[in-house]
């Protein structure tokens, strides 16, 4: 059923195991049972959860915490409030959550809640349930929680929510009681003020009842295919949906997260890709958008094929592009987007959500602390597969996003990348910092150690970090195994700092036979530098100053000279002259120099 669950689960116990002997390393587990009977008329559901609990931390648990998403859409909310007083609010959001009725805003309630067959004390605040345990959990061991709960979805707002601006009726994510993480931080009860979230890895089993003429897609593998039906059955079956409700069974082995999509106007196609991956497409039967959704489907395939090459394969069965939300989300084996597009928008928002697949959903970073490390991987190798699936044939991918960077690092509002996603100042500047600095980060890094060794450095990564929470610094360790050179230095400016990049040529000076350039460090963040001289008779030359705390020199470097030391503010470049001279000098021709100011970056002699 899965490529192989069995296979994955054993490889994911013996990689825990390895890493916890070699480094310390462990992670929570979780497995969820969950029965969710829906009532589409008034958008209401009952739910029972049974989730068992396994404590592989060094540390006794006396108290649990529960995302409790849903209550975030009630007037009075902390999402509704920071929406109403940040300067720069989500136009999805705005003042829209104060308006709502009883009947439109979303709520999510735990009815009771047993901690292996005894009742326990909880206390809902906000969108997060706090549970006081009555027998700790021990290091090592494992409990089991039952709860009855019940939930209303919300209008479509943010993310979630019914009856979005294309008809979707139902977009349900984060829809359920979750368990918040907890890792060797501590507990992440973070409240949902509309950023994403950090989830435990485990298991889901899920049941939901609802009116059988909803068609569903969403995360894992429907276990009763020939029940359902809508496309899911086998070949040849015929399936009779009696009574007034069908249950659709899911099962979603090593997961994070659990998202479904439902509406009865669903056209649901399905093709097979190169691996072997079922991937299946369901939207809306409308005329307008119809063949676009067609024809997004071996992109979709030929999407996976670049993303299994330059991350790493692929480990689940099936991946589903639903039509729903708000935008476009990753979640669990599948993504919500809005349908209604131009094709290569509709491309595009696939190739990013569909690369979260693996930095977020198999590469599981805390979103909240590490944003840029989703988003930014993201927008990365997004941006390079959609210049190879659509054929852009663009020679700087990453133009436009080092554009957004230096805007940002010069507008004065910039904040560090360690700022929680929540304590950002302004919506754009967290957009910018998590999507277009996050980008150029690894961009950036290519140019620091060669784009086989970032390539290299990417597929070790996921080899090393799949079905785990990868935090930046074992990113930056990993590059620096596969190239030799000394990066810490970089992940602290580049993450912890708003310090820039700045180098100038200062100035210019003739000799016979020799051209004396003067190079400055204006701002604070360090770099190896590439300096390309043109020469008067049409030849060219790159020198190549190696960075001192890199102790390391690029491979294929040409015209190597002494390193330059960070607290030296300038460096005297001398450069042979032929007989005719030079022409032109440049600082980084290749632009993957993340440079605050290139006016300074180039001097033109003899004008």
């Amino acid at each position: 059923m899965t490529k192989t669950f069995l296979t994955i689960a054993s490889i994911f116990s013996f990689s825990i195991l390895l890493a916890q002997n070699s480094t310390g390393y462990w992670q929570q587990h979780v497995d969820y049972e969950m029965e969710i009977d829906f009532d589409a008329k008034d958008y209401q559901y009952d739910g029972s959860q049974v989730l068992e609990y396994t404590n592989n931390s060094p540390d006794t648990l006396d108290r649990v915490f529960y995302h409790m998403y849903f209550n975030a859409f009630q007037p009075g909310s902390e999402m509704d409030v920071r929406s109403r007083t940040i300067e720069d609010p989500d136009s999805r959001v705005g003042d829209r959550i104060s308006k709502l009725s009883d009947e439109e805003i979303g709520f999510m309630r735990a009815k009771t809640l047993q901690q292996d067959g005894k009742e326990l004390n909880f206390k809902l605040v906000g969108t997060v349930l706090e549970v006081e345990l009555n027998e700790p959990i021990l290091p090592g061991k494992s409990s089991t929680f039952k709860m009855d709960f019940e939930g209303q979805v919300p209008v479509q707002i943010r993310r979630s929510g019914r009856n979005n601006a294309e008809g979707v009726e139902l977009s349900m994510t984060q829809w359920y009681p979750k368990m918040a993480e907890y890792d060797f931080e501590g507990w992440h009860a973070d409240p949902y003020i509309g950023r994403e979230f950090h989830g435990v890895w485990g298991n889901f089993d899920v049941k939901i009842s609802i009116d059988k003429d909803f068609i569903l897609g969403g995360t894992g593998y429907i276990q009763n295919p020939n029940e359902v039906g809508y496309g899911y059955e086998d070949e040849g079956e015929k399936v009779r949906r009696r009574g007034k409700k069908l249950t659709w069974h899911f099962n979603a082995p090593n997961v994070h997260d659990f998202a479904w999509a439902a509406d009865k106007d669903y056209i649901h196609d399905k093709i097979t890709g190169k691996d072997g991956t079922t991937l299946h497409f369901l939207y809306k039967d409308n005329k307008e958008i119809i063949e676009n959704w067609k024809n997004l489907q071996s992109k979709t395939s030929d999407l996976l094929d670049f993303f299994n090459e330059h991350i790493g394969p692929y480990p689940y069965d099936q991946y589903s592009v639903i039509q729903g939300g708000d935008g476009g989300m990753e979640y669990a084996m599948c993504t919500l987007i809005t349908g209604e597009r131009e094709f290569g928008s509709l491309v595009g928002v696939t190739a990013h959500e569909m690369a979260h697949s693996w930095f977020q959903h198999i590469l599981a970073t805390d979103e909240a602390q590490h944003e840029w490390m989703d988003e930014g991987f993201t927008s990365y190798i997004s941006s390079l597969a959609m210049n190879e699936v659509m054929d852009q044939n663009r020679e700087n991918v990453f133009a436009g996003t080092y554009r957004g960077y230096t805007s940002l690092a010069n507008s004065g509002f910039e904040q560090p990348q360690t700022t929680h996603a929540d304590r950002y100042e302004y919506n754009s500047a967290y957009g910018v910092t998590a999507y277009s600095k996050g980008s150029v980060f690894l961009a950036q890094l290519g140019y620091l150690i060669g784009q086989e060794n970032l390539d290299n450095t990417l597929n070790r990564y996921f080899d090393e970090w799949k079905f785990k929470h990868p935090t930046p610094n074992d990113f930056i360790r990993i590059a620096e195994k596969v190239s030799g050179a000394e990066l810490s230095w970089y992940l602290n400016d580049w993450t912890r700092t708003t310090n820039t990049i700045d180098y100038a040529i200062k100035g210019v000076s003739v000799e016979p036979g020799t051209t004396i350039v003067t190079l400055e460090r204006v701002a604070l963040t360090p770099m190896p530098i590439e300096v390309k001289v043109d020469f008067k008779g049409g030849t060219s030359e790159t020198y190549y100053i190696p960075l001192r705390i890199m102790r390391w020199t690029k491979p294929g470097a040409t015209n190597i000279q002494e390193d330059w030391a960070w607290a030296f503010p300038t460096y005297t470049l001398e450069i042979p002259s032929p007989q005719y001279g030079v022409e032109k000098i440049e600082i980084d021709p290749s632009g993957l120099m993340a440079d605050v100011n290139r006016e300074n970056n180039v001097k033109v002699l003899n004008e």
